[in-house]
């Protein structure tokens, strides 16, 4: 297993915290299978899914911390935009048929790591200020809107 989930990676903000223990599902599920004979095609199944859930899970976050108002959103957005340049261009290379599980999952685990321990917790404090603020009723709705709007919902 390339990560192990820790009570230190939790926000306390129950939706992102499952949805980045979501992305850490994903990282081990392509942790697994790197290097093994004959698993491109699981391969590139996992990574498609890894980069579309991480791409809806930033635009989840952000819509949640615009609504929250929070004042350094564009700078987060720019570290969202940033990272996912990063990844489409391991993609793109991946397509050309060049193995780029490990270097992909380096990228991802240091990258996701130190950005929910640094970069999130920023917003962590005004998020839940906003959700306690609100009351969790009201969030329910906005929940339920946002998240199939940001997400294939199954």
């Amino acid at each position: 297993m390339r990560i192990v989930w820790s009570p230190d990676y939790e926000l306390g903000i129950l939706l992102i915290d499952q949805q980045h223990r979501r992305i850490v599902d994903y990282i081990n599920d392509l942790d697994r299978l790197a290097g093994q004979p004959d698993a491109q095609m699981g391969v590139a199944r996992v990574l498609y899914d890894l980069v579309d859930y991480t791409e809806s899970h930033f635009s989840f976050e952000e819509a949640l911390m615009e609504r929250a108002g929070y004042e350094g959103l564009d700078d987060h957005h720019h570290l969202h935009r940033k990272f996912t340049f990063h990844i489409e261009s391991l993609m793109r290379r991946h397509e050309e048929g060049v193995d780029v599980a490990e270097p992909l999952l380096q990228v991802l685990e240091k990258w996701l790591l130190h950005h929910i321990l640094e970069e999130d917790r920023d917003y962590t404090e005004q998020v839940r200020d906003f959700i306690d603020s609100i009351g969790r009723e009201r969030l329910g709705g906005w929940v339920n809107d946002n998240l199939r709007k940001h997400f294939r919902v199954s």
